[in-house]
């Protein structure tokens, strides 16, 4: 993504930034410089039950942990969900309870007394890659995040693609198997109810650090497993080709780390199931972040959406 000479301009210390990537188990914190740089990192866990107004006050303690003496006045965060247009709401969280236009924003400002913005954690995942990750080079990107959900984001042409009222996209929502089973967001058979830990746990009772390390090892059974998680990914992936024929399908999240054990049937499935024309030049990669892209993007939108307002000094809130 390149940079407009305005945004890496600036003094240091005033000038710094907060990236959050709220997640189910985990609350990770960055101070970034403007270029992107990580000064700082912070992880606490995510409270439970996960209920907005006890999420606010820990991610509020933890930016006060990470950066006590006030360097950062922007504060940029992810969340699993949809966020509103304008960066200030969280629309729906449909792993987490209770999380419905959750107006995150207003509610951090009095309580860090800084300028904060939200988006879904994909696409701050997404942004990431994108900065300094391995979409650096690419301008249509599909970005699957695998975990307690599966969350994804679209780049097209360099740009978010959020569509009608900022919803867009969750293509871990999408329908693979019209009876299949309930995902929470009232789907049947979605791509979530398959290859989130949920889905995965549908394949085999073993927790999937043991799959990939039985994996790994060549065992058969868990080799198969993988097989079969593979293909599921794979279909929903071969629909998603179709709609935005992307260059580069990124794969994030916990249950990335086994990709070397389920990419090769992902790429069966891509190769059966979609036009030559559709995937040509196609790469299918992890994120080179790891579980740092959500949020160091979300310290990017900070700076396009709050460093850069005329003014620029951030204001005494509540």
């Amino acid at each position: 993504m390149p940079m407009p000479a305005d945004l890496t301009a600036g003094a240091a210390g005033a000038d710094q930034l907060i990236g959050v990537d709220l997640g189910g188990t985990a609350i990770k914190l960055g101070r970034f410089d403007r270029q992107g740089t990580l000064l700082a990192e912070l992880e606490v866990p995510t409270p439970r039950p996960a209920m907005p107004g006890a999420v606010t006050v820990a991610i509020a303690e933890a930016i006060a942990e990470l950066d006590p003496q006030r360097l950062a006045p922007w504060v940029g965060i992810g969340h699993p969900g949809p966020s509103d247009r304008d960066g200030r709401v969280a629309r729906i969280a449909i792993n987490l309870p209770g999380w419905r236009d959750v107006p995150l924003a207003a509610w951090l400002e009095p309580l860090l007394e800084r300028r904060v913005t939200c988006a879904n954690d994909a696409n701050c995942a997404a942004i990431g890659e994108r900065w300094h990750g391995a979409a650096r080079d690419a301008a249509d990107v599909l970005l699957l995040t695998l975990g307690t959900g599966v969350g994804g984001a679209v780049l097209l042409d360099g740009a978010l693609f959020l569509g009608h009222g900022g919803a867009a996209a969750e293509p871990g929502l999408i329908g693979i198997q019209p009876d299949g089973p309930p995902c929470n967001s009232g789907n049947r058979g979605s791509l979530e109810s398959y290859c989130s830990i949920a889905g995965l746990a549908r394949l085999s009772p073993l927790p999937p650090p043991e799959l990939v390390r039985l994996g790994q090892a060549g065992d058969p059974e868990a080799l198969a497993v993988w097989q079969a998680y593979g293909r599921l990914l794979g279909t929903g992936i071969s629909s998603l080709l179709y709609l935005f024929t992307p260059e580069l399908v990124l794969l994030g999240g916990g249950l990335s780390a086994a990709s070397d054990l389920f990419l090769p049937a992902v790429w069966q499935e891509v190769e059966a199931r979609v036009l030559a024309v559709s995937r040509e030049g196609l790469r299918i990669e992890r994120c080179a972040l790891g579980n740092g892209a959500g949020r160091l993007g979300a310290a990017r939108l900070a700076l396009e959406r709050l460093a850069l307002l005329p003014d620029r000094a951030p204001a005494r809130l509540g």
